[in-house]
């Protein structure tokens, strides 16, 4: 018995409230590399971001396992090429289809949700191009707000372990940099993002494969 959630509950014209700081340190990541014209979203969701990455000029495409999420991320952005697939899926459908390999995979928020993360770098490293960047995005855990949660005892409301699909890994910057190291990345780059330093809503990694 699969231990995957098929329906994460996406609903058109509601998108994540996160959309609203991680879109723009997205777009601000992509930017400081040149030469990146084909992107893939990663757990697109409802397609916030891919939508905003194609105003950018960007040629996108999206992956879900949602079907209902797929359905919504192609007819708001029919300009994007959307595959249902999980990250436990082969990506070879993906290569395949398209007439190249991703010069960047974003993955916002997903991460956190995934019984097995590690099948999430690997499936990126088969569809980025050797020189290619993998930028992920995770709720944020480190020593200060870690403490303020437990003062403030909002450990309950932050785990919401009766959310149905939510979050079942908790990241530190060391342990989702561990992951991405094991799985053949190196990671180039930290920052915080949404909120004051070090009570960040969520962190923002950037990672190129390790050079054979």
């Amino acid at each position: 018995m699969s231990n995957n959630v098929l329906n994460y509950g996406w609903k058109e014209g509601e998108d994540p409230q996160s959309c609203d700081y991680l879109g723009p340190a997205i777009k601000v990541a992509l930017r400081k590399y040149s030469g990146i014209e084909r992107v893939c979203d990663l757990g697109c969701g409802s397609g916030q971001l891919v939508g905003e990455l194609l105003i950018e000029g960007y040629k996108v495409a999206g992956v879900e396992l949602d079907a209902e999420g797929c359905r919504i991320t192609a007819e708001r952005n029919p300009a994007a090429t959307v595959y249902n697939l999980g990250v436990e899926d082969s990506y070879l459908s993906i290569v395949e289809k398209e007439e190249a390999k991703f010069d960047a995979v974003v993955s916002t928020e997903v991460i956190e949700h995934l019984y097995s993360p590690h099948l999430l770098p690997q499936f990126a490293s088969g569809i980025l191009k050797p020189s290619g960047v993998l930028i992920i995005t995770t709720p944020y855990h480190g020593f200060w707000k870690n403490l303020a949660l437990s003062l403030f005892n909002k450990w309950d409301s932050h785990h919401t372990p009766l959310w149905h699909g939510g979050h079942v890994k908790f990241w530190s910057k060391a342990t989702l940099s561990l992951l991405l190291e094991d799985s053949g990345y190196e990671v180039v780059e930290f920052s915080g993002v949404g909120r004051v330093p070090y009570l960040w809503k969520s962190m923002l990694l950037i990672a190129k494969l390790k050079k054979s």
